[in-house]
């Protein structure tokens, strides 16, 4: 409906005042809202690295990260990868599009790819089968891609939390593709994967919202349990941390908090059952981050918001997180994480 201002000269002074101030608070409130959704960083120059989107079924797309908004933290977000509902994101990787990345599947299979194997598109446009790129076998899915040549070793977690940690030099360029270092008979299929230096700790958490944390070097070299699993509950993640540490990890519901691993006592061997790291119903993922971070969350109806985890108050205690994306009749998926270079 268009209205046009109707002449307001021959209303009471006291009324057309009133009307004024409404008027003024209407503008305020709209400055407000679209505050919430304008890029932080608008002039944000072009950039080469770019964020890539993976679903449940292997389909997968890069784009540029500053296409991508920075909004303030508790936004819903603007739509990424368009896929059927049946079809959901669970990946969210950033890498610069000359370098190569990694692919894990659940069986532990691995594989080298380069990161332009993806043809870069816009925010919102459909993907490609990253899965038949890569002649997956039947029930085999996509569940960790990652940045080559990142740290010492891949650290890698099955469904009843079994971990094991994979040298840097077989994951090279002598990598045979689809090799695998995974034996299902050894806790299930995998769940997550995440890179460490030799000398880290490993923080391995699950969907029911625990958690352990030990030193990798206590990792046997054929692996080992490292965390006791419920038998209702399997792990989502697993991230490499130190003392001083913040891991930011999110539920189902949006609701996410940022742990202070100072506050979360590393148990002095693997194997035992996990802590409480967030009060949530379902746990999605927990990711290190740095201070001057930024995050990356998506919603399974393809929604994303990217934000700065400063927004996020650090703790050292369990809590049940605060409000970082705004769902409607939708669930988290899937988070990543930014450093921008000092």
């Amino acid at each position: 409906m268009n209205l046009n201002r109707p002449d307001l000269t021959q209303v009471g002074i006291d009324v057309r005042n009133y009307i004024e101030a409404l008027e003024a608070e209407v503008k305020r409130l709209q400055g407000k809202d679209r505050k919430k959704v304008t890029a932080v960083s608008p002039d944000e120059p072009p950039t080469t690295q770019n964020l890539i989107t993976v679903t449940a079924d292997g389909v997968a797309k890069r784009t540029p990260r500053h296409l991508y908004p920075c909004q303030k933290r508790s936004g819903m977000g603007i739509f990424d990868l368009d896929t059927p509902e049946t079809d959901p994101p669970i990946i969210l990787c950033l890498a610069d599009e000359a370098d190569i990345f990694l692919v894990f599947t659940n069986f532990g299979r691995a594989f080298r790819l380069p990161v332009t194997i993806l043809p870069a598109t816009p925010v919102r446009s459909k993907g490609e089968s990253l899965a038949e790129k890569l002649n997956l076998r039947p029930q085999e899915k996509v569940i960790a891609v990652l940045p080559s040549d990142v740290g010492d070793y891949v650290a890698l977690v099955s469904e009843r939390g079994w971990v094991q940690r994979v040298r840097k030099n077989y994951l090279g360029k002598g990598l045979l593709p689809g090799m695998s270092f995974h034996n299902i008979k050894n806790g299930g299929f995998l769940t997550g994967a995440c890179w460490s230096a030799a000398e880290e700790d490993l923080l391995i958490v699950t969907r029911a919202g625990k958690g352990i944390r030990f030193a990798g070097r206590l990792i046997h070299s054929q692996g080992n349990l490292g965390l006791r699993v419920d038998v209702d509950d399997t792990t989502v993640g697993i991230t490499a941390v130190s003392e001083n540490s913040d891991v930011f990890i999110i539920g189902h519901d949006g609701k996410g908090s940022i742990r202070m691993m100072s506050g979360f006592r590393a148990n002095k061997a693997p194997g035992a059952g996990g802590k409480v790291v967030l009060k949530t119903e379902c746990l999605i993922a927990a990711i290190t981050v740095q201070t001057n971070a930024e995050l990356f969350i998506i919603a399974q109806s393809g929604k994303i918001i990217r934000f700065q985890a400063s927004e996020v108050p650090p703790k050292e205690g369990v809590v049940q997180g605060v409000n970082c994306m705004t769902l409607r009749n939708d669930i988290v998926s899937a988070v990543t994480t930014y450093t921008p270079l000092s």
